[in-house]
């Protein structure tokens, strides 16, 4: 009965307790709960709870349907239904709603209210509604006060990545979590993965910057996109980034760091290569950088012109601009090593590839 009553008024979400026994709902007016006094198996009864609520929200007695978990965490459920999901006090509809593409802030704060999860928080801020909402710093906060406890490095760079997204944390936050990434460099990736002109270091500019930057911007006004990226790359900006680079390519702790740190830099050198990811090995990289210099070619040529050292710069920026798991597939397709048994197995490629960076740092 005092379910239903519950339920007659409305709630906006429903979450079940089960160590306490409690039913909590979240009603316009507050926070309201009901005690649960089972008088079977404690599994049985919340079972039975369900049913009801299952059945006053979607008119189906059977709870929620567990053979759709995978639709709603791809996110292919209905956005007229996510209400309705929020209101079962079930953990897997509340992630079914934070998956959907309809999600909105308001629809985020009952989620949240249903579910504190890190997870559930990292899939909302994929959300650019939820971000430029009131629910985007709540979130932020939350995962940055967990961050010091996630353990996997994936999930390190995605939240790092999720939090520096525009309006969600202060320069004073962005500062300490980089100072952390001094110890943790899975934390640097989540940085040049998302503000990778905007670090909160600053390296010199090249020492060829002051000598042909007015040249590259003039090439740039013309539409030469080659002359707009190298001016960027030379500048400060562009060798910051390498910088920190070349500190998460010291010690990366397994695999899928060092595969997410080389595809943002696939990402950042993207205007050297419109054709998109070449998915090659390092020799084929070297040697198809070689001809791209070679070319006879406008674009390339005026560049070439410019300094006697651009044609080096310019091979070892298409060389980057090809990074990915090309270059560690001969290394990691038979292994699953990660730490220093992995660094120096990835010798083979960190060593030319550190070659590289040289010569973009000058």
């Amino acid at each position: 009965m005092r379910i239903n009553v519950l339920l007659a008024n409305k709630p906006q979400a429903i979450r079940i307790h089960e160590s306490s026994m409690t039913l909590f709902g979240l009603t316009e007016s507050g926070e309201a709960s009901v005690k649960l006094n089972p008088n079977c198996r404690d599994e049985q009864y919340i079972k039975k709870v369900k049913e009801v609520l299952s059945s006053h929200i979607s008119g189906s007695p059977g709870g929620y349907p567990v053979f759709i978990q995978r639709w709603t965490r791809m996110g292919q459920m209905r956005d007229d239904s996510l209400e309705q999901l929020l209101m079962l006090g079930e953990p897997e509809a509340v992630v079914a709603a934070v998956c959907a593409t309809g999600l909105t802030d308001e629809l985020a704060r009952r989620a949240w209210w249903a579910m504190e999860d890190a997870e559930n928080a990292r899939r909302m801020l994929e959300h650019e509604v939820v971000v430029g909402g009131d629910m985007g710093p709540v979130l932020a906060n939350y995962l940055i006060e967990h961050l010091p406890f996630e353990t996997e490095p994936e999930k390190m760079i995605e939240t790092v990545r999720l939090v520096l997204q525009p309006g969600l944390t202060d320069e004073s936050v962005r500062a300490e979590l980089w100072k952390k990434g001094l110890r943790k460099g899975a934390y640097h990736v989540g940085f040049i993965l998302t503000t990778p002109d905007d670090l909160p270091v600053e390296a010199t500019s090249h020492v060829l910057f002051a000598e042909v930057s007015s040249g590259l911007e003039k090439l740039a006004d013309n539409g030469n996109q080659l002359a707009a990226f190298l001016n960027k790359l030379l500048s400060n900006k562009g060798q910051t980034f390498l910088a920190a680079l070349k500190t998460i390519l010291k010690k990366p702790s397994n695999q899928e760091v060092v595969n997410t740190a080389l595809d943002a830099v696939r990402y950042y050198f993207a205007p050297m290569r419109p054709e998109g990811n070449p998915d090659q090995s390092f020799e084929e990289l070297s040697e198809e950088a070689r001809q791209f210099v070679s070319q006879e070619v406008d674009e390339v040529m005026d560049l070439i012109e410019l300094h006697e050292k651009i044609p080096e710069i310019l091979r070892s920026a298409r060389v980057l601009s090809g990074m990915g798991y090309g270059i560690l597939r001969p290394v990691f397709h038979d292994t699953s090593a990660i730490g220093s048994l992995m660094r120096r197995k990835l010798e083979p490629v960190f060593i030319p590839l550190h070659e590289e960076i040289k010569i973009l740092t000058g």
